[in-house]
Order: structure tokens, then C-alpha cells, then sequence
């Protein structure tokens, strides 16, 4: 067996962002709540450079990026926009740090992937890197550089951690399908063939090494086994978006010791069921599928749905809490 897929996860975590602009705060209630399976959160709230793309944006090693009105677009310098963005990382790394003091166990970095990077970072002509082959493969190997780099430091400043990648890739759907609309908004790029996507990933996998890469995606129709062979260990999704056409790769993920994120808490505020109710809907899968029920703890981390940046405080602490109730009622009671 590899060490990847003898790498244990935990049994609960969350998507990545939180809400709010304080990071001591996220981070108290990432580490509180998730003892066994944290993670570094993400505070979008703060503006840019602490969303999903500029925070990556801020990771790419030779290549820079700035803000425009049309979004995030590759510049010829590191300007204020870059710095900001990796200040903030460096203040959330420094957080980290203080809340995880002797920690050991499985630990969560997030960075946008590399076709949604490419899906959504414009290049000095307007367009989208999506529309230029060799601006795509610079984009993904400045990005594999730049998480080799980051999980480096992060694994300096917990050393008894063990680091899993996640990369978030909700627009891949879009991408492998041709539907990422041009500049203009009158056209769509056309689609990327499903081979080069595979290989494009495999290649930023390879930024951790051997350690464990987890793929989210909060869109519907995620590409289940593309993302197997590709190499991810984990697939992350909104439970919610799955329909029976998703069975057989879902089934097959399974079977191959790919792990399930499934995101059965909803991302904003509003009433939970018990935390059995929550997991109702998983038992039902498996049972569906024909799975051993025994396997059910082995193969599923319970996550909300998608990240938290659009909920109340109260609520992500809430919701947080909840998941790790859902866990441990689905490993306590698998039938």
C-alpha cells in the first residue's frame, strides 16, 4: 500500500474560508472545533488579496498580479496588490503558528487550482490565461513552485504537522466543457481537451510531493474520475448537487481509496438538522451503491458544503461544531 493511501484524514473538516477580518478569531474557531483535522483559513472579507484568486495570485513565483476592474490580472511587478496578499498570508501563517503549538496530525492548506486559476486570471490583453496554451502551462508551473514553497513554510512553522493540499477548482467543469466566457462576453473559450486538464493537475499534485492533494469544487457535475487518475487522494463537494448519473464514478472513487469530502452542512446561516439528519443522505448513497457500511467512517470527512466567508460568526463556529457532531454519528452509527 502507498503512503498516500495510508494517509489517515480526519473524520471532520472545513472547505477553507471564514467570515470576518479577524484572523486570530478564525483561526481559534478552526482549531477549536476541528481538533483533529484543521485547517488555515481563508478571510475574503478583508478585501482584495485575501480572495481565493489573489491570495493564490500572491504565491506564484515569478509572475505578479494587480487588480483591475475586470478582476485579477497578470502584471509585469510585484505592486501593492501582491504585497498586500502575501501579508495577509504571512499574518495567517503567524496565527497558525500560535493556535497549533505542539499540534500533530492532519493539517489543511488551500490554494485555487490550476484551470480556475487560469479561468479566472486575466492576461495583460484582457483575456483570460485559459485562451493561451503556453500562458496556461507558465501559470501552472509558477503555481506548483509557489505551493512547494508555501507548504515548505507551513511545515516549518508546525513541524508535527501532516500536511494535506487542498486546491480549489470550481470552475474545471466549465473549463473541460468550453463554457468560460472571453473578454467580451459575446464568446466562450473553447473546451480543453480532458487529457491535458489531467495532466496539468498531476503536475501541481506533484508540489506536495507525496503527500495527500485533495480536489474541492462546489459546482455541479465534478469530474469525479478525472480527478481519480489524476492523482487526487480526496475529492471535496457540495452533497447536495449529486445526482444518480454521479453513482458509478462515485462508487468507483471509492472503491480505488479515494476519500469523500462530502459538504452536507449548508455554508450560510440558517436552521441545521441533528447532526444524524445531516448524514442522512450519505447513509442512503452508500447504501445505494452497495457498500460496506463498515467502510463509511474509512472513506468520508464531513465538511459544509462550501466555504464559510458568506455566513455569520456565530453560525461558522455553529456549523463547525455541527459537522464534527455528523462525523461522529456516522462513524457511531453507520447503518
Amino acid at each position: 500500500m502507498s503512503e498516500k493511501s495510508q494517509f489517515r484524514f480526519g473524520a471532520a473538516t472545513g472547505v477553507g474560508s471564514m467570515p470576518g477580518g479577524d484572523v486570530h478569531e478564525a483561526v481559534k474557531t478552526v482549531t477549536g472545533s476541528f481538533e483533529d483535522f484543521p485547517f488555515l483559513p481563508e478571510l475574503p472579507a478583508r478585501g482584495p488579496g485575501a480572495d481565493m484568486i489573489g491570495r493564490t495570485a500572491g504565491m506564484l513565483v515569478e509572475l505578479y498580479a494587480r487588480v483591475e476592474p475586470s478582476g485579477w490580472r497578470i502584471g509585469d511587478r510585484p505592486g501593492r496588490d501582491t504585497k498586500r496578499a502575501r501579508s495577509w498570508l504571512g499574518q495567517d501563517l503567524d496565527a497558525l503558528e500560535e493556535y497549533t503549538q505542539g499540534y500533530e496530525g492532519p493539517l489543511k492548506v488551500q490554494a485555487v487550482g490550476p484551470w480556475t486559476l487560469a479561468a479566472q486570471l486575466e492576461l495583460r490583453n484582457g483575456e483570460v490565461a485559459l485562451s493561451d496554451p503556453g500562458a496556461c502551462r507558465d501559470l501552472a508551473a509558477s503555481l506548483a513552485e509557489g505551493l512547494r514553497l508555501h507548504l515548505a513554510e507551513v511545515g516549518r512553522r508546525v513541524p508535527g504537522a501532516r500536511l494535506v493540499l487542498q486546491l480549489d477548482e470550481p470552475s474545471l467543469t466549465d473549463v473541460l466543457r468550453g463554457r468560460v466566457r472571453s473578454a467580451s462576453g459575446y464568446r466562450t473559450h473553447r473546451a480543453v481537451d480532458r487529457q491535458l486538464v489531467e495532466s496539468g493537475l498531476r503536475d501541481v499534485f506533484g508540489a506536495h510531493g507525496a503527500g495527500p492533494v485533495v480536489v474541492h469544487s462546489c459546482a455541479p457535475d465534478v469530474p469525479f474520475a478525472l480527478l481519480r487518475r489524476a492523482g487526487a487522494q480526496a475529492v471535496s463537494f457540495d452533497f447536495s448537487l449529486l445526482t444518480e448519473r454521479d453513482d458509478e464514478a462515485i462508487g468507483e472513487a471509492v472503491e480505488s481509496g479515494t476519500r469523500l469530502f462530502t459538504g452536507v452542512v449548508p455554508g450560510t446561516d440558517g436552521p441545521l438538522s441533528d447532526p444524524a439528519g445531516s448524514v442522512m443522505g450519505v447513509r442512503t448513497l452508500w447504501r445505494r451503491l452497495g457498500l460496506r457500511p463498515g467502510l463509511l467512517a474509512e472513506a468520508v470527512t464531513v465538511t459544509p458544503a462550501c466555504g464559510l466567508a458568506g455566513a455569520s460568526p456565530e453560525y461558522a463556529r455553529t456549523a463547525s461544531a455541527h459537522c464534527v457532531r455528523a462525523a461522529r454519528s456516522l462513524a457511531d452509527n453507520p447503518e
